[in-house]
């Protein structure tokens, strides 16, 4: 069956991370996302490399797994919107669009006549969302910035990272670009939203999405503590602030995850390792208790988990439904048998030969389930083919633009 959103047509003016992986989500759900990029150069993380996609002899390619992860199920052309004729373009493609992505920088596309007012004028059901650090307003509105600053100055690198009193303590970064990823995702379910209202109003809508706001709203359970209490979050490492046995834990061969959300998850912990003696023991009788404690808990804790390896525990700790589970590496993921089945790694065929791995769209839908159409596309790979069939150009128009270097 075709895409929920087979419908629909997106035109992607974005790069980097957040606003390709809003297009990509959405592609995912079967709608034609265009993705146009600048002729020559393409979107900016083409080239954010090693690694790069090998080709079918096995050889590097130009592009860089990083844009790979992000640009799948999409077409690809090439137009300068800094020419006049390139501006056409980008406002007879989006005549017929439904959806406009773009994260220039606050009124960059104003100055080609490609902002909201002047795509609305030709299109009033459009769907425009434009993904900025800061927001179009506000003192910070036309600051650039990238993931790591906002991790930075949005506060979860202040609440991340072993305690500064420890050995390694101090500010640390999420590993994946998070700010970027959530943005993307809010970004899309934005653009979801003023879709299903178009079909009540009949008019599009502008989307402001900011990745200051994504990670601000990203703490709310730590924010909201602080709104309370008045105390200001700190980082616990591997702790959870509220929940305590919950962390990494040393056993006899490595380390391993424990987190005992309710009292009877904890009392099966206690039996576990043979320490029915902490269930008698007031320090530790409720959360509140052990969340005081936490230090001198985990070390009891340790103590017994030492007497045996990590794959003696959780197979233990499962059986007694226990929530734990093991620290593995991407490689120990693609190998666990629940990855494995439900085939979280998607290969696909690439343009310059080869095959390129992808990881599979979390979104499963029973009817209308996600498709993998298309390989991440290599620069201008479809720039005359939708220059034909959407625009209707004929060969000599495109010869032209083609000469000017429009496209």
């Amino acid at each position: 069956m075709a895409g929920a959103l087979s419908h629909i047509r997106v035109l992607d003016l974005s790069r980097i991370l957040a606003g390709p992986w809003c297009g990509q989500n959405l592609a995912d759900l079967g709608a034609d996302v265009i993705k146009v990029e600048r002729p020559r150069i393409g979107d900016d993380s083409r080239t954010w490399g090693p690694p790069w996609v090998k080709d079918s002899s096995g050889a590097d390619t130009t592009d860089s797994a990083y844009y790979t992860s992000a640009n799948r199920n999409k077409r690809s052309i090439t137009i300068d919107i800094s020419k006049a004729e390139g501006q056409v373009l980008i406002r007879e493609l989006a005549a017929g669009s439904d959806v406009l992505i773009e994260n220039y920088k606050v009124g960059d596309l104003k100055r080609y006549g490609l902002g909201y007012d002047d795509i609305r004028a030709i299109n009033p059901g459009i769907i425009y969302c434009s993904v900025t650090g800061f927001g179009q307003n506000g003192p910070s509105a036309a600051r650039p910035g990238y993931d790591f600053i906002f991790q930075g100055e949005g506060g979860l690198m202040s609440i991340t990272g072993e305690r500064d009193d420890l050995p390694g303590g101090g500010p640390a970064k999420v590993g994946i670009a998070v700010t970027d990823i959530l943005t993307g995702l809010n970004a899309s379910i934005a653009i979801l939203a003023a879709l299903e209202h178009r079909h009540i109003s009949k008019k599009g809508q502008y989307i402001d999405m900011a990745l200051m706001d994504t990670i601000v709203s990203f703490g709310a359970n730590q924010i909201v503590s602080y709104f309370a209490t008045g105390n200001i979050p700190k980082r616990l490492g591997n702790a959870h602030a509220n929940v305590t046995p919950y962390g990494v834990f040393r056993t006899g061969d490595s380390h391993m995850i424990i987190a005992c959300g309710n009292q009877g998850q904890w009392e099966r912990l206690c039996r576990a390792i043979c320490r029915e003696d902490l269930l008698g023991d007031s320090r530790y009788s409720d959360m509140a208790a052990r969340n005081v404690r936490r230090l001198e808990l985990t070390a009891e804790i340790e103590k017994a988990l030492a007497s045996q390896t990590s794959a003696y525990w959780l197979e233990k700790f499962q059986s007694m439904e226990i929530p734990t589970g093991p620290i593995n590496d991407y490689k120990q993921v693609f190998e666990h048998p629940q990855v494995e089945h439900r085939k979280l790694r998607v290969d696909m065929p690439h343009a310059r030969g080869g095959v390129t791995s992808t990881v599979a769209s979390p979104l499963r839908l029973s009817d209308t389930p996600v498709e993998y159409r298309l390989a991440p596309p290599v620069l201008g790979e479809h720039t005359e083919e939708i220059l034909s069939s959407v625009l209707g150009k004929n060969r000599t128009e495109i010869d032209a633009l083609s000469k000017k270097e429009v496209i």
